[in-house]
């Protein structure tokens, strides 16, 4: 895990209303919320992170909730479905968990040997619980509903839809150091061997289709992970050697960032390990307080009143 892309570090989507979202996730998938905050650039919408039970890079799943924002549409030049890991002999569990809390989803089926349960969310982000060829032994964050037997473990794969995949793949293998490692039909799994989970990206290519629309239920970037910021500014120089606009180092409190749209249209973002998301609250209590980037500490109380309420 040195000087390498490890994996994915999170994926940011876009949600509606923020109570919906977070009763969502903490409850029925069971997720810790491990972080509090807001947007950057739009202060008045949170920015909450669910993850495991620190943060740990590659459990990550964010979300901008705007409250009324029109629905997107699945198609090219997206990431359109988020895989989660799942424990062997937990679709039963999770089949009967959306049953009971009236979570849109598919029967199960399998690919690349693999058996899965897709599901939407409550804005129509499609998702999928994945039970992998080889046993996931990261630790899950449990709950009173969801124990550590179903628990998810954190990403299994994004899959990215393209017109042309050429250029996107080569930017996993050539810059990211991904290679393919099997093809089902239009469906192309690339693999990095820098981790062990939160590793794969699945390319799926279908020459007609419609470019999606980024709105509520779509995801909005994938983050790849690194090491450190010395090792994110020589991703940098790759990227911008090959002639794609990438952003400058951004301070994003819990990790530093740059962003770029890789030629198949997905927003791309490098994120660093450090400093983690216990630089500004202990991991006993993650995600009980509003935490705010320093520009904007001179409006908490006007924050505080008008962000909705999340119990």
């Amino acid at each position: 895990m040195e000087n390498t892309i490890n994996g994915i570090h999170h994926i940011t989507a876009i949600a509606g209303g923020a109570k919906k979202n977070y009763d969502f996730y903490t409850r029925v998938l069971g997720l810790r919320l491990v972080k509090k905050t807001v947007n950057f650039d739009d202060p008045q919408t949170y920015h909450l992170y669910y993850g495991d039970k620190v943060g740990t890079p590659g459990t990550i799943l964010t979300f901008f909730p705007w409250q009324g924002i029109t629905a997107g549409r699945r198609g090219a030049r997206q990431a359109t479905e988020i895989g989660y890991s799942a424990p062997e002999g937990s679709l039963d569990f999770w089949l009967k968990r959306f049953e009971d809390n009236n979570v849109l989803y598919n029967k199960p089926a399998e690919k690349f040997g693999e058996q899965y349960l897709t599901f939407l969310d409550p804005d129509g982000l499609k998702l999928e619980l994945i039970v992998p060829k080889t046993a996931d032994n990261r630790l899950p964050w449990e709950t009173t509903e969801v124990k550590a037997e179903n628990a998810t473990r954190g990403f299994h794969n994004i899959t990215i839809t393209t017109n042309k995949m050429d250029a996107t793949a080569r930017i996993l293998t050539d810059v990211f150091g991904y290679k393919l490692l099997e093809q089902h039909v239009n469906r192309f799994r690339f693999v990095t061997d820098a981790v062990e989970n939160a590793a794969i990206v699945d390319l799926v290519e279908v020459a007609g289709e419609v470019a999606g629309h980024v709105a509520g239920g779509s995801v909005h970037h994938v983050a790849f992970r690194v090491k450190n910021e010395e090792i994110l500014m020589n991703y940098r120089q790759k990227i911008a050697d090959l002639g794609l606009n990438i952003t400058g180092k951004i301070d994003r409190n819990y990790f530093y960032s740059l962003y770029f749209r890789e030629p198949g249209g997905v927003l791309f973002e490098l994120a660093t390990d450090n400093p983690g998301f216990s630089v500004d609250e202990p991991v006993e209590e993650l995600g009980n307080s509003l935490k705010l980037p320093a520009q904007y500490e001179n409006i908490r109380e006007d924050l505080e009143r008008s962000l909705p309420s999340l119990i």
